[in-house]
């Protein structure tokens, strides 16, 4: 999945220090985050890819068990092809959810393409499906549930959810 714009609003808040740096601040949500501690339980494998590099981030995907991550990446093909050729994988056994044009042409590969409702319209047209909800408001959490109601687990799921 992309993150900004996806995992999180979109916004990115930067705070001003006084020696002149700026501390980034992320929101994630945390229906997206039971989704993906669901998607965990049921063992799919998750990973993100995005053109920034943010050490809340890494702490959040860390805490949500994603084993694919990479980032700082402004051209997103080549991690996504690492991570298909790492998990062994086809490009149809794969999801993807975006949200803005980095995301098209990985969009335009995998099996299900995901748009966050907030989308641009390039990839709500695009997408196999989009999420009612919006970026960082659980369009993860939607995104998940939609395939395991489609692998025809979701029931099991629910008595499996953890904190």
């Amino acid at each position: 999945m992309d993150v900004d714009g996806t995992m999180t609003d979109g916004s990115v808040t930067l705070l001003s220090q006084t020696d002149g740096s700026a501390l980034e601040i992320k929101t994630f949500d945390a229906h997206d985050g039971q989704g993906m501690t669901l998607a965990n339980t049921a063992g799919l494998r998750t990973g993100c890819i995005t053109g920034r590099e943010s050490a809340a981030l890494l702490r959040r995907a860390h805490e949500m068990k994603m084993e694919f991550i990479y980032m700082k990446r402004a051209v997103k093909m080549p991690a996504y092809e690492e991570i298909i050729r790492k998990a062994g994988v086809p490009d149809f056994a794969v999801a993807y959810i975006g949200d803005d044009l980095p995301d098209l042409p990985l969009m335009r590969r995998v099996g299900l393409a995901v748009a966050v409702g907030d989308a641009v319209p390039e990839v709500k047209k695009a997408a196999h499906y989009t999420t009612k909800a919006v970026a960082g408001h659980g369009a993860i959490r939607e995104t998940v549930e939609l395939i395991l109601r489609g692998k025809g687990i979701w029931e099991e799921m629910i008595d499996k959810a953890r904190a």
